[in-house]
């Protein structure tokens, strides 16, 4: 795999995760379970993602829509 095929992967892979994780936030929130350590737990993943893709599109490195 090239380097530019693994990059892409790589960053397609935090997207879905990102999106994943605040759907699941979301549906937690629904059931008003936004006060557990699951959800928590979710929204430091979904912070570290957000991080990640900020850095990306600080570096002009992520695709626009």
């Amino acid at each position: 795999m090239e380097r530019l095929e693994a990059f892409e992967k790589m960053l397609a892979d935090i997207q879905r995760q990102y999106i994943g994780v605040t759907a699941k936030m979301a549906e937690l929130k629904a059931q008003g379970r936004e006060k557990t350590v699951t959800y928590r737990q979710l929204m430091a993943n979904k912070l570290r993602y957000q991080e990640m893709l900020s850095l990306y599109e600080i570096y002009g490195l992520t695709k626009k829509g």
